[in-house]
């Protein structure tokens, strides 16, 4: 993986992945091309994300293929109201010899998805917090550490809010992506039917292993910005800030709250990805805009004009930009 000669061919074999893992995935998810590159994305950039969308949209088949094409474990946790935090982390038990000993928890996985994160109390969120951000999980006053690569991918149901949690600002502040899963087109949805009511088998191939994917991280890291690029990414997250002189006047009109300081480093950091991907070695401005909506939407609040008005997050993005 290391024997690149120079980090301008690292780039270059980081765009190829992506294009065979892309290919390899679409054998089994038809169409969602957006949604399955911000996931990558994601993860090349070392951060979780969060899937929003109605029931049926193949959501947790999308992560489980991503999961094998990379080759890495993975874990579903299915969140109800009933959850205890040990659920997620794991406990310690009596062993046959009466020692305590310590059973993981389904969080200790590559990839976990967290499905219908929303469904379950604030405390039990809360135990994702520390594992999704430290790496680790503390249990009797031991630390004990995560697989690497570690992510987390949530989804959430935008309909049904009955009986659901909002997650608290702190927790959708730690998932880089906030991705919106739409309906398949007429031509998608036909293949879907058709493929799963054949019997139909795929083979899928193993792309990446873990450690290829930790070196690509690190790559996407050492990509160099310029300045231009860089004073964009910081004054687009400002501008968003409604109470500050930089606000744009949609920010002043439309929100209550803005982006943090975390929204600037996700945008750096999403716009080197999305440029390697795209096989260039350097981002500009309009790899910051591509993957703006997705950083910023779940870090800006809406005032009740917003509301009232009928504004969309996704409109007053586009108006700051």
């Amino acid at each position: 993986m290391t024997n690149y000669q120079t980090e301008a061919q690292a780039v270059d074999g980081l765009a190829k992945s992506f294009g065979n893992l892309k290919s390899e995935i679409g054998k089994v998810i038809i169409g969602q091309e957006d949604v399955i590159e911000k996931i990558l994305i994601s993860i090349f950039c070392d951060g979780h994300s969060l899937l929003v969308g109605v029931p049926g949209l193949a959501k947790t088949l999308m992560v489980k293929t991503i999961s094998e094409v990379l080759d890495l474990s993975f874990k579903r946790i299915q969140f109800t109201p009933d959850l205890m935090p040990s659920d997620i982390t794991g406990a310690e038990i009596l062993d046959d010899n009466r020692q305590f000993k310590f059973l993981q928890g389904p969080i200790f996985a590559n990839i976990v998805l967290a499905d219908e994160i929303n469904r379950t109390p604030p405390k039990t969120q809360a135990s994702l917090l520390e594992a999704m951000q430290e790496r680790n999980v503390t249990v009797a006053g031991e630390e004990h550490k995560l697989p690497s690569p570690f992510f987390v991918l949530a989804t959430q149901n935008p309909i049904e809010q009955e009986g659901t949690y909002p997650l608290p600002e702190a927790q959708l502040d730690r998932f880089m992506f906030n991705i919106r899963l739409g309906y398949p087109s007429f031509e998608e949805e036909k293949k879907v039917v058709e493929n799963t009511t054949a019997n139909h088998k795929v083979e899928l191939n193993h792309v990446l292993t873990g450690e290829e994917i930790k070196f690509y991280q690190n790559l996407v890291r050492k990509i160099p910005v310029a300045d231009n690029v860089l004073d964009y990414a910081v004054r687009l997250v400002s501008k968003t800030r409604p109470f500050e002189e930089t606000a744009a006047p949609a920010a002043k009109n439309y929100l209550s709250w803005g982006a943090g300081p975390r929204a600037s480093q996700y945008l750096v950091l999403g716009a080197k990805c999305h440029a390697a991907v795209k096989g260039k070695y350097s981002p500009d401005i309009e790899d910051v805009k591509a993957v703006s909506e997705s950083i910023l939407r779940h870090r800006i609040v809406k005032n009740f004009k917003a509301e009232a008005e009928g504004i969309s997050i996704e409109n007053i993005i586009k108006e700051i930009q």
